[in-house]
Protein backbone atom coordinates (compact mmCIF):
# COMPACT_ATOMS: atom_id res chain seq x y z
CA UNK A 1 0.00 0.00 0.00
CA UNK A 2 1.31 3.25 -1.14
CA UNK A 3 1.70 5.91 1.59
CA UNK A 4 -0.61 9.59 1.30
CA UNK A 5 3.14 11.44 1.73
CA UNK A 6 4.69 8.36 -1.11
CA UNK A 7 1.50 9.66 -3.61
CA UNK A 8 1.34 13.63 -2.99
CA UNK A 9 5.36 13.08 -3.82
CA UNK A 10 4.42 11.47 -7.00
CA UNK A 11 1.91 13.61 -8.13
CA UNK A 12 4.55 17.14 -6.91
CA UNK A 13 7.01 15.32 -9.47
CA UNK A 14 3.78 14.89 -11.89
CA UNK A 15 3.26 18.85 -11.59
CA UNK A 16 7.11 19.41 -11.99
CA UNK A 17 7.65 17.68 -15.32
CA UNK A 18 4.30 19.65 -16.71
CA UNK A 19 6.09 22.88 -15.73
CA UNK A 20 8.07 24.76 -18.48
CA UNK A 21 10.96 25.76 -15.87
CA UNK A 22 14.35 24.84 -16.62
CA UNK A 23 13.20 21.78 -18.72
CA UNK A 24 15.58 20.45 -21.95
CA UNK A 25 12.27 20.44 -23.52
CA UNK A 26 8.79 22.15 -23.87
CA UNK A 27 5.69 20.52 -22.40
CA UNK A 28 2.66 19.79 -24.17
CA UNK A 29 0.84 21.68 -21.06
CA UNK A 30 1.03 22.77 -17.90
CA UNK A 31 -2.91 21.89 -16.57
CA UNK A 32 -2.65 20.69 -12.95
CA UNK A 33 -2.95 16.69 -12.56
CA UNK A 34 -6.03 15.17 -10.52
CA UNK A 35 -5.34 12.08 -8.30
CA UNK A 36 -7.53 9.40 -8.94
CA UNK A 37 -6.34 5.63 -9.99
CA UNK A 38 -7.39 5.59 -13.98
CA UNK A 39 -8.26 9.49 -14.52
CA UNK A 40 -6.39 11.75 -16.51
CA UNK A 41 -3.23 13.40 -15.16
CA UNK A 42 -3.74 16.87 -16.78
CA UNK A 43 -7.77 18.44 -17.39
CA UNK A 44 -8.15 19.82 -19.83
CA UNK A 45 -6.05 18.65 -22.70
CA UNK A 46 -4.54 20.74 -25.85
CA UNK A 47 -4.14 20.00 -29.72
CA UNK A 48 -1.41 17.21 -29.39
CA UNK A 49 1.96 18.57 -30.28
CA UNK A 50 2.96 17.09 -34.00
CA UNK A 51 6.47 16.48 -34.24
CA UNK A 52 7.89 16.58 -37.59
CA UNK A 53 11.33 15.14 -37.75
CA UNK A 54 14.00 16.35 -40.68
CA UNK A 55 14.73 13.10 -42.41
CA UNK A 56 18.15 12.10 -41.86
CA UNK A 57 20.73 10.71 -44.48
CA UNK A 58 19.77 6.84 -44.76
CA UNK A 59 22.93 4.75 -44.13
CA UNK A 60 24.49 1.92 -46.24
CA UNK A 61 24.32 -0.01 -43.03
CA UNK A 62 20.77 1.16 -41.43
CA UNK A 63 18.91 1.34 -44.70
CA UNK A 64 16.45 -1.56 -43.25
CA UNK A 65 14.14 -1.24 -40.70
CA UNK A 66 14.35 -3.63 -38.18
CA UNK A 67 11.87 -4.57 -34.97
CA UNK A 68 13.25 -6.10 -32.01
CA UNK A 69 10.37 -8.06 -29.64
CA UNK A 70 12.58 -8.78 -26.73
CA UNK A 71 11.95 -11.81 -24.92
CA UNK A 72 11.47 -10.30 -21.63
CA UNK A 73 8.83 -12.88 -19.75
CA UNK A 74 5.24 -11.49 -19.03
CA UNK A 75 6.26 -8.29 -20.36
CA UNK A 76 6.73 -5.62 -22.96
CA UNK A 77 9.90 -4.19 -24.89
CA UNK A 78 10.00 -3.50 -28.35
CA UNK A 79 13.37 -1.49 -29.69
CA UNK A 80 12.97 -0.06 -33.64
CA UNK A 81 16.13 0.74 -35.56
CA UNK A 82 14.95 3.29 -37.84
CA UNK A 83 16.04 3.78 -41.33
CA UNK A 84 17.65 6.75 -40.87
CA UNK A 85 19.47 6.05 -38.25
CA UNK A 86 17.40 6.48 -35.42
CA UNK A 87 16.33 4.74 -32.40
CA UNK A 88 13.22 4.24 -30.86
CA UNK A 89 11.85 1.86 -27.66
CA UNK A 90 8.63 1.54 -27.54
CA UNK A 91 8.61 0.15 -23.54
CA UNK A 92 11.11 -1.37 -20.91
CA UNK A 93 9.55 -4.43 -19.73
CA UNK A 94 9.35 -5.42 -15.67
CA UNK A 95 11.43 -4.80 -13.10
CA UNK A 96 12.54 -8.16 -13.05
CA UNK A 97 13.89 -8.40 -16.71
CA UNK A 98 15.10 -4.29 -16.36
CA UNK A 99 18.80 -5.86 -17.05
CA UNK A 100 17.70 -8.29 -19.59
CA UNK A 101 16.99 -4.85 -21.87
CA UNK A 102 20.01 -2.84 -20.88
CA UNK A 103 21.58 -5.89 -21.97
CA UNK A 104 19.98 -5.78 -25.20
CA UNK A 105 20.05 -2.22 -25.49
CA UNK A 106 24.16 -2.62 -25.46
CA UNK A 107 24.60 -5.67 -27.62
CA UNK A 108 22.92 -3.26 -30.37
CA UNK A 109 25.28 -0.45 -29.87
CA UNK A 110 22.30 2.14 -28.80
CA UNK A 111 23.75 5.40 -27.76
CA UNK A 112 20.81 7.50 -28.03
CA UNK A 113 16.74 6.66 -27.79
CA UNK A 114 15.58 9.50 -29.94
CA UNK A 115 11.90 8.40 -29.10
CA UNK A 116 10.70 6.34 -26.43
CA UNK A 117 6.66 5.32 -26.01
CA UNK A 118 5.50 4.66 -22.92
CA UNK A 119 2.28 2.93 -23.32
CA UNK A 120 0.48 2.99 -20.31
CA UNK A 121 1.88 2.95 -16.49
CA UNK A 122 1.46 -0.76 -15.73
CA UNK A 123 4.83 -2.93 -14.11
CA UNK A 124 5.55 -5.12 -17.01
CA UNK A 125 5.94 -1.85 -19.27
CA UNK A 126 7.51 0.43 -17.22
CA UNK A 127 9.73 -1.76 -14.71
CA UNK A 128 12.98 -1.53 -16.44
CA UNK A 129 12.67 1.92 -17.72
CA UNK A 130 13.84 4.10 -14.83
CA UNK A 131 17.57 2.73 -15.37
CA UNK A 132 17.28 3.01 -19.46
CA UNK A 133 16.40 6.97 -18.67
CA UNK A 134 19.47 7.40 -15.89
CA UNK A 135 21.81 5.35 -18.97
CA UNK A 136 20.99 6.80 -22.24
CA UNK A 137 20.27 10.44 -23.56
CA UNK A 138 16.75 10.36 -24.76
CA UNK A 139 14.91 12.46 -27.42
CA UNK A 140 11.36 12.71 -27.20
CA UNK A 141 9.04 10.87 -24.20
CA UNK A 142 5.39 10.03 -25.41
CA UNK A 143 2.91 8.46 -22.52
CA UNK A 144 -0.31 9.28 -21.80
CA UNK A 145 -1.79 11.36 -19.23
CA UNK A 146 -2.61 9.28 -16.47
CA UNK A 147 -1.40 8.33 -12.89
CA UNK A 148 -0.92 5.08 -10.83
CA UNK A 149 -0.53 4.65 -7.10
CA UNK A 150 2.89 2.56 -7.53
CA UNK A 151 6.38 2.82 -6.46
CA UNK A 152 7.63 1.81 -9.74
CA UNK A 153 5.40 4.48 -11.37
CA UNK A 154 7.25 6.72 -9.36
CA UNK A 155 10.45 5.85 -9.74
CA UNK A 156 9.75 6.15 -13.19
CA UNK A 157 8.31 9.85 -12.94
CA UNK A 158 11.62 10.74 -10.44
CA UNK A 159 13.63 9.46 -13.35
CA UNK A 160 12.29 11.74 -15.90
CA UNK A 161 12.13 14.61 -13.42
CA UNK A 162 15.94 13.67 -12.60
CA UNK A 163 17.47 14.31 -15.88
CA UNK A 164 14.74 17.12 -17.04
CA UNK A 165 12.61 15.62 -19.52
CA UNK A 166 9.17 16.27 -20.00
CA UNK A 167 6.62 14.27 -20.99
CA UNK A 168 4.41 14.67 -24.69
CA UNK A 169 1.28 13.57 -24.38
CA UNK A 170 0.20 10.32 -26.03
CA UNK A 171 -3.19 10.50 -28.07
CA UNK A 172 -4.43 9.43 -31.24
CA UNK A 173 -3.75 12.22 -33.74
CA UNK A 174 -0.03 12.41 -32.63
CA UNK A 175 2.80 12.37 -35.07
CA UNK A 176 5.41 11.04 -33.98
CA UNK A 177 7.64 11.04 -37.08
CA UNK A 178 7.27 12.25 -40.80
CA UNK A 179 10.00 11.83 -43.29
CA UNK A 180 9.89 10.64 -47.16
CA UNK A 181 8.77 6.64 -46.60
CA UNK A 182 8.95 7.13 -43.26
CA UNK A 183 5.95 7.66 -40.83
CA UNK A 184 5.02 7.27 -36.96
CA UNK A 185 1.76 8.28 -35.41
CA UNK A 186 -0.56 7.41 -32.30
CA UNK A 187 -3.98 6.45 -33.57
CA UNK A 188 -4.66 5.84 -29.90
CA UNK A 189 -6.17 6.33 -27.16
CA UNK A 190 -9.02 8.56 -28.56
CA UNK A 191 -10.78 9.17 -25.51
CA UNK A 192 -9.41 11.01 -22.38
CA UNK A 193 -10.53 8.89 -19.22
CA UNK A 194 -10.94 5.47 -19.28
CA UNK A 195 -12.24 3.01 -16.21
CA UNK A 196 -9.46 0.77 -17.24
CA UNK A 197 -5.96 1.69 -17.42
CA UNK A 198 -5.29 -0.88 -20.21
CA UNK A 199 -7.49 1.40 -22.39
CA UNK A 200 -5.00 4.52 -22.16
CA UNK A 201 -2.53 2.02 -23.83
CA UNK A 202 -0.93 4.46 -26.41
CA UNK A 203 -1.29 2.51 -29.76
CA UNK A 204 1.09 3.51 -32.51
CA UNK A 205 1.76 2.71 -36.42
CA UNK A 206 5.34 2.80 -38.07
CA UNK A 207 5.00 2.59 -41.99
CA UNK A 208 8.37 2.26 -43.23
CA UNK A 209 7.79 2.17 -47.38
CA UNK A 210 4.98 -0.27 -48.43
CA UNK A 211 5.66 -2.34 -44.93
CA UNK A 212 3.34 -1.47 -41.86
CA UNK A 213 3.76 -2.56 -38.21
CA UNK A 214 1.07 -1.66 -35.35
CA UNK A 215 1.72 -1.81 -31.67
CA UNK A 216 -0.87 -2.41 -28.89
CA UNK A 217 0.42 -1.69 -25.73
CA UNK A 218 -2.15 -3.45 -23.64
CA UNK A 219 -5.52 -2.02 -25.20
CA UNK A 220 -8.54 -4.12 -25.03
CA UNK A 221 -11.89 -3.75 -27.26
CA UNK A 222 -13.13 -0.47 -26.18
CA UNK A 223 -10.12 1.34 -27.47
CA UNK A 224 -9.64 -0.55 -30.40
CA UNK A 225 -13.23 -0.02 -31.53
CA UNK A 226 -12.64 3.62 -31.04
CA UNK A 227 -9.96 3.77 -33.25
CA UNK A 228 -11.11 5.71 -36.64
CA UNK A 229 -7.07 6.16 -38.26
CA UNK A 230 -5.88 3.40 -40.44
CA UNK A 231 -4.66 0.57 -38.56
CA UNK A 232 -3.92 -1.83 -41.96
CA UNK A 233 -0.64 -3.39 -40.62
CA UNK A 234 1.43 -6.53 -41.82
CA UNK A 235 3.06 -7.16 -38.14
CA UNK A 236 0.96 -6.73 -35.38
CA UNK A 237 1.83 -6.62 -31.69
CA UNK A 238 -0.90 -8.33 -30.21
CA UNK A 239 -2.48 -6.68 -27.37
CA UNK A 240 -1.96 -7.27 -23.46
CA UNK A 241 -0.40 -10.64 -23.85
CA UNK A 242 -3.04 -12.58 -25.83
CA UNK A 243 -5.59 -11.85 -23.90
CA UNK A 244 -9.60 -12.28 -24.81
CA UNK A 245 -9.84 -9.00 -24.28
CA UNK A 246 -8.37 -7.71 -26.59
CA UNK A 247 -7.81 -8.28 -30.62
CA UNK A 248 -11.63 -8.45 -31.48
CA UNK A 249 -12.68 -9.87 -34.64
CA UNK A 250 -13.92 -6.34 -36.06
CA UNK A 251 -10.07 -4.70 -35.06
CA UNK A 252 -7.99 -7.71 -36.20
CA UNK A 253 -10.25 -7.83 -39.72
CA UNK A 254 -9.21 -4.14 -39.81
CA UNK A 255 -5.33 -4.35 -39.37
CA UNK A 256 -5.56 -7.22 -41.62
CA UNK A 257 -1.78 -8.70 -40.70
CA UNK A 258 0.23 -11.33 -42.35
CA UNK A 259 2.14 -11.78 -39.28
CA UNK A 260 1.42 -11.00 -35.21
CA UNK A 261 3.85 -11.04 -32.17
CA UNK A 262 2.83 -11.96 -28.66
CA UNK A 263 5.00 -10.97 -25.55
CA UNK A 264 4.28 -13.69 -23.34
CA UNK A 265 6.10 -15.50 -20.21
CA UNK A 266 6.31 -19.61 -20.11
CA UNK A 267 3.80 -21.10 -17.71
CA UNK A 268 1.97 -17.43 -16.76
CA UNK A 269 -0.37 -17.76 -14.24
CA UNK A 270 -2.79 -15.73 -16.67
CA UNK A 271 -3.43 -18.33 -19.17
CA UNK A 272 -1.56 -15.92 -22.00
CA UNK A 273 -2.29 -16.36 -24.53
CA UNK A 274 -5.56 -16.87 -24.77
CA UNK A 275 -6.74 -20.05 -26.79
CA UNK A 276 -9.68 -17.50 -28.50
CA UNK A 277 -7.11 -15.10 -29.59
CA UNK A 278 -4.80 -17.91 -30.94
CA UNK A 279 -8.08 -19.71 -33.18
CA UNK A 280 -8.59 -15.95 -34.01
CA UNK A 281 -5.46 -15.45 -35.30
CA UNK A 282 -5.15 -18.68 -37.07
CA UNK A 283 -8.49 -18.66 -38.67
CA UNK A 284 -7.43 -15.31 -40.59
CA UNK A 285 -4.00 -17.09 -41.64
CA UNK A 286 -1.99 -15.03 -39.39
CA UNK A 287 1.57 -16.23 -38.51
CA UNK A 288 2.44 -16.12 -35.10
CA UNK A 289 5.20 -15.25 -33.65
CA UNK A 290 5.48 -15.82 -29.71
CA UNK A 291 8.57 -14.92 -27.25
CA UNK A 292 7.90 -17.93 -24.66
CA UNK A 293 8.48 -20.40 -27.72
CA UNK A 294 10.49 -18.04 -30.12
CA UNK A 295 12.53 -15.96 -27.79
CA UNK A 296 13.83 -12.50 -29.12
CA UNK A 297 11.96 -12.26 -32.21
CA UNK A 298 13.82 -9.45 -35.06
CA UNK A 299 12.18 -8.42 -38.06
CA UNK A 300 13.73 -6.58 -40.82
CA UNK A 301 12.49 -5.01 -43.70
CA UNK A 302 13.38 -2.68 -46.68
CA UNK A 303 10.11 -1.17 -47.05
CA UNK A 304 8.64 -4.36 -49.31
CA UNK A 305 9.78 -7.65 -47.90
CA UNK A 306 9.97 -8.69 -44.19
CA UNK A 307 12.11 -11.44 -42.92
CA UNK A 308 12.03 -12.72 -39.25
CA UNK A 309 14.69 -14.34 -37.12
CA UNK A 310 14.79 -15.53 -33.52
CA UNK A 311 17.24 -16.06 -30.84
Amino acid sequence: MISRKTLLLSLLCIVALLLPSCAKRQAVDDSPPTQPLAQPLVQPFVQPTIQLAQPLPLQSDLSDLTVHFLDVGQADCTLIRLPNAQTMLIDGGSRSSAQTVLDYLISENVETIDYLVITHPHEDHIGGLPGVINTYDIGEIYMPRVSHDTQIFERLLTAIQDNEYQINRARAGTIILSAPDLHIEIVAPVNDTYRDLNNYSAVVRLTYRNVSFLFTGDSEALSENEITGNIQADVLKVAHHGSYTSTSEAFLERVSPAYAIIFVGSGNSYGHPSETILSRLSSAGVNVFRTDENGTIVARTDGDAIEFNTH
